[in-house]
């Protein structure tokens, strides 16, 4: 997700000068991961549901982190310097706005079998982009990284003989990232599909948006859980598309059991 740019230093948490080094936060984060994948290696039941878990969870908030340094970077890309100064090119999590909502909720969601969240928000000064299409470049990145990374686990699955439990991990992680795209990708207020076509909206539709934003990305989860088939088309969607991109749905499944182990 991304956000318009607040006026003051307060409301974007007074940051400045801030470097670009690789967050050591973020690094604890892709060690984790590692760690699962290593685990979920074993032989052992045990030790493969611990290392399942480790991967998913260590694996999903690495992809928040990324998710909003795909915003970054193509916002900086697009001529917004302060994202620099923000410290947004150094993975660290606790750039993305509030650490509970940005980090801690969407692995809450996952964690409980639920539809993967966004994760945080960066602050973007769209005053500072060159163009509209600029604009929607820096909505379409964070979706993007998902899309690449789910692409990307499937690939290695695919083409690198691996443990049955690092495989089921990693496709389902996978998966993850492909609902996470489905989800983002949709035009609606607060999401990154509807930043995508902001820029070419009529005033009185942006400001309706802008209206809506708050409240907008719950109302869809609330859809999805409330109203008979809602839930079924949104997954029997994402489930298309990874098949689309190569996804094992066998090896997913079993991931899946092994995540939720306890089930």
């Amino acid at each position: 997700m991304r956000r318009q740019c607040p006026a003051s230093d307060r409301e974007t948490g007074g940051v400045r000068n801030t470097p670009t080094r690789i967050s050591p936060l973020f690094l604890a984060l892709l060690a984790v991961t590692v760690l699962g994948g290593v685990l979920a290696t074993s032989d052992n039941r045990a030790l493969i549901i611990t290392g399942v878990v480790l991967l998913v969870l260590g694996g999903w908030a690495t992809s928040l982190c990324l998710h909003e340094f795909g915003h970054a970077v193509a916002a900086l890309r697009g001529g917004d310097r302060e994202v620099r100064e923000k410290g947004y090119l150094t993975l660290d999590p606790r750039r993305y706005t509030d650490p509970v909502l940005s980090l801690l909720l969407p692995i809450l969601f996952v964690l409980i079998g639920g539809i993967p969240l966004p994760g945080g928000a960066v602050w973007i000064n769209h005053g500072a982009l060159r163009s509209k299409r600029d604009e929607a470049n820096v909505s379409l990145a964070g979706p993007a990284m998902n899309l690449l990374l789910g692409i990307g686990l499937t690939a290695s699955v695919a083409t690198i003989e691996m443990p049955f439990g690092l495989a089921a991990g990693l496709s389902y992680l996978a998966f993850l990232q492909v609902i996470a795209f489905v989800l983002n990708i949709l035009p609606v207020p607060g999401l990154d599909g509807y930043g995508a076509i902001e820029p070419w909206l009529s005033p009185k539709a942006r400001h309706f948006g802008e209206q809506a934003r708050p409240w907008a990305p719950l109302g869809i989860v609330l859809i999805l859980f409330v109203i008979p088939g809602a839930s079924y088309v949104f997954f029997n969607g994402a489930d298309a598309l990874f098949n689309a991109v190569g996804g094992n749905t066998r090896l997913y499944a079993y991931g899946n059991l092994y995540f939720r182990f306890w089930e």
